[in-house]
């Protein structure tokens, strides 16, 4: 039985769980997925549920399963995690004694009572192995019901993986939850057959590569294989048993179009981060190596889960897409006319171009990895890009109409005051663009070169509120408490919040802020509705308005664009100009380059 406990999103199948199955059916062992988080998530309610899986902050959602996963040995089976973190936990609603009484009986009632009844409800006297896959904010409801299983059924071998086993985590976990047998530490692919292979056999873990398991008192950790290259080779996931769960506890629509998004992989890695690792991406542990399926079995992956799912919204699980998706993917989709609807993590140096396959390709929604708008700070990241080229890809994926989800971050060591009073200035002028979802201080996570580069970091102060003081949370944790040197005052940043906080305001408006032009040679007209009642159109002729619509395309410089207008104006005049419409709005000036702010009118071409 593979496993998925909350907290899991319940608006899409876990591909872990589909993927692992399909595989294990391939070695001839007979497998069943359990989508248990779909059943708590019926039982406390969708809405708070969400609250408690989307949010990324004190681990509160682990909280709720301490007591049952460790009995006795819970760091805090009164509420003191509540009193220490009330005003961080503020996002659950008010007033606070509401959702404090809230949790206190999804802890003292709705847990056990949910836990009972997935041990009562399955005949699990007929099952092995039973496989939790773990991700952030999943670990302690895993270990909760390992530990009812393994009570009730003592010969079940309990098997642990994902994300946050990775790295000296699987092993820690093994060495001090005694509902742990084993733990997969890496990609699962070929470890998770071999040890049902040995299992079978009556032979055990012992020697099998990516596995972690005690032998006597110490925990033996077997280095995993090279990662899997052939990914064309994998089967497609198998999703049957998150449609029969979700219908069957009313979590599906019973009519009219589902809005399950199918996760499906076309690459692992990253291209980018093997080459220049983001200074504050933990994704990736020890597989950072990029590998991707060819075109053609995306492309049939596809048609085959649409058909067997009846839904065309998909979304990628990569970390970053393949730019050779962007000349052979894409198009391929688009000469099949699907009518598919696909998210992307993408990087954001996409030309207009790009973003245009992007649209023309079915890709809906992007993920690109913005982070700031500062030329600076994106250096001290390691992004490789401009903000510059940041702004662009907002305005060609509007242009196109895809949705961009970013977050702007900060707290990097090497940033400057003048970084973030920039960016604040900036931002009524960009309110014409897809605002971000948030934005706030860096995570600090486990694998990342931030904390590569200072060890020794406390782990995230409410772990401790969470697990038996017995776990190495040095070893076990996954975030970790910001002391970067040098970091700015908090007040720093209160310029750039209340622009985004305004920026995300005009958004909710009736109407929403526009910048639009219109062009022909030598003639630009461009209507700016971005700041209601101050509204009003510019008008530009001869080489000014031509100038316009040659920065319109991608981020230039001044000698770059006067070469494309053959010389009518000098770098020095072009370098005025890009300065006065910079004054005026209309332009970002990143540096030597810059880059036209209005959309053009009309269809998107």
């Amino acid at each position: 039985m593979l496993i998925t406990m909350p907290f899991m999103d319940t608006d899409r199948p876990s591909i872990q769980l589909g993927l692992l199955a399909a595989i294990l059916r391939e070695h001839q062992f007979p497998v069943r997925t359990l989508h248990a988080n779909l059943d708590f998530a019926a039982r406390i309610g969708i809405d708070q549920y969400h609250l408690l899986a989307d949010h990324r902050g004190r681990m509160v959602a682990d909280w709720l399963f301490s007591v049952a996963a460790f009995g006795p040995d819970a760091p805090d089976p009164g509420e003191r995690l509540l009193d220490d973190f009330a005003e961080d936990l503020a996002y659950l609603g008010e007033p606070a004694s509401q959702w404090r009484a809230r949790l206190i009986r999804a802890r003292d009632e709705d847990v056990p009572a949910y836990l009972d009844d997935l041990v009562e409800s399955f005949p699990w006297d007929g099952v092995r192995v039973a496989g939790f896959s773990s991700t952030f904010q999943q670990n302690v409801a895993s270990f909760a019901l390992a530990r009812r299983l393994k009570q009730r059924f003592p010969g079940l071998v309990t098997v642990f993986g994902g994300a946050n086993f990775d790295g000296a985590m699987g092993p820690e976990w093994v060495r001090t939850v005694d509902c742990v047998d084993v733990a997969v530490v890496g990609e699962a692919d070929t470890a998770l057959p071999r040890l049902m292979h040995a299992l079978a056999t009556g032979s055990g873990p012992d020697g099998i590569p990516g596995l972690a398991y005690t032998d006597g008192d110490r925990v033996v950790a077997v280095p995993p294989e090279p990662p899997l290259q052939e990914l064309d080779h994998l089967p497609l996931p198998d999703y049957a048993e998150f449609f029969d769960r979700a219908g069957g506890l009313g979590l599906l629509p019973e009519s009219g179009p589902t809005q399950v998004r199918i996760p499906f992989e076309s690459a692992r890695g990253c291209w980018w981060g093997a080459k220049h690792h983001c200074t504050f991406c933990g994704l990736n542990g020890a597989t950072m190596q990029f590998r991707a399926k060819s075109p053609e079995r995306v492309a049939d992956e596809l048609a085959v889960l649409a058909r067997r799912y009846r839904t065309f919204q998909f979304e990628a699980v990569d970390n970053i897409v393949d730019m050779a998706y962007l000349t052979k993917l894409f198009p391929l989709l688009s000469e099949q006319e699907t009518g598919y609807e696909i998210f992307y993590e993408v990087k954001a140096n996409l030309s207009r171009s790009q973003v245009r396959a992007l649209a023309h390709g079915g890709v809906s929604a992007i993920q690109p990895g913005l982070e700031s708008l500062s030329t600076r700070v994106l250096e001290l990241m390691r992004k490789g890009v401009r903000a510059a080229q940041n702004v662009n890809l907002l305005r060609w994926a509007a242009h196109y109409g895809i949705t961009v989800s970013w977050n702007i971050i900060w707290g990097f060591p090497g940033e400057e005051p003048g970084d973030y009073a920039e960016q604040a200035a900036l931002l009524p002028h960009l309110v014409h663009l897809e605002p971000p979802v948030s934005s706030g201080r860096v995570w600090i996570e486990r694998f990342s070169p931030l904390y590569a580069e200072s060890p020794g970091k406390p782990p995230e102060r409410s772990y401790r509120y969470v697990y038996p003081h017995t776990v190495d949370l040095a070893q076990a944790a996954y975030f970790f408490e910001y002391d970067l040197p040098g970091a700015l005052p908090e007040s720093t940043y209160d310029g750039l919040v209340r622009g985004v906080e305004d920026w995300r305001a005009a958004w909710k408006r009736d109407e929403r802020p526009v910048l639009r032009y219109w062009a022909a040679p030598g003639f630009v007209q461009i209507y700016d509705g971005r700041h209601p009642g101050k509204e009003g159109t510019y008008t530009f002729e001869g080489p000014l308005a031509d100038l316009y619509t040659v920065c319109s395309d991608r981020p230039i410089s001044a000698r770059a664009a006067g070469e494309r207008l053959g010389g009518r104006l000098t770098p020095e005049a072009v370098r005025a100009a890009f300065t006065e419409f910079h004054q005026r709005g209309l332009m970002f000036l990143d540096g030597a380059v810059a880059v036209s702010l209005a959309l053009p009118a009309g269809p998107p071409r």
